[in-house]
């Protein structure tokens, strides 16, 4: 290798370590709130404990406004992808504001988490290879649909 081809290469190395130090002081506000408060659904509508404890172990630290975050969330630019899958996953169903959803908002989300139960997406893949016990088994998905299928039809009747 040429002498000066080697010597930018270890600026460009030398300049994303120093970038990569300085943006671990950067740090988001952590999804730290109250996750079945006032508006949760489970203060709204009946969630059997089975299903409140599926929902809790597999969807709250993406669907709801606590996540209980691993340790390596610590590092940037971790934190910054697991916050955007929070986000995105908050803006699909967040069973923490759910009892603030309108009717067509509330069926919309429930039928969303129905079919993404049905296609296997939720939980995501990324996320039960390190979270093993967020997986569900399909006796658990059944559960979880069948709720939310008759929840659908109690807040269509109202």
């Amino acid at each position: 290798m040429h002498p000066a081809r080697r010597k930018n290469l270890r600026r460009v190395a030398l300049l994303a370590l120093v970038a990569l130090a300085l943006i671990q002081f950067v740090r988001p506000a952590p999804n730290a709130g109250e996750p079945e408060g006032a508006n949760s659904i489970v203060a709204k509508h009946t969630v059997p404990d089975d299903v409140r404890a599926i929902l809790r172990r597999s969807c709250y630290d993406c669907h709801s406004d606590r996540t209980d975050y691993p340790w390596y969330a610590q590092v940037q630019p971790v934190r910054w992808w697991l916050d955007s899958h929070i986000e995105e996953g908050k803006e699909h169903l967040n069973f923490s504001e759910f009892g603030s959803y309108d009717r067509r908002t509330a069926t919309h989300a429930l039928d969303e988490l129905v079919n993404t139960l049905i296609a296997g997406s939720m939980p995501l893949k990324s996320y039960t290879l390190l979270h093993r016990d967020a997986a569900l088994t399909k006796a658990e998905a059944d559960r979880v649909m069948d709720w939310a299928e008759d929840l659908i039809d109690d807040i269509s009747a109202d």
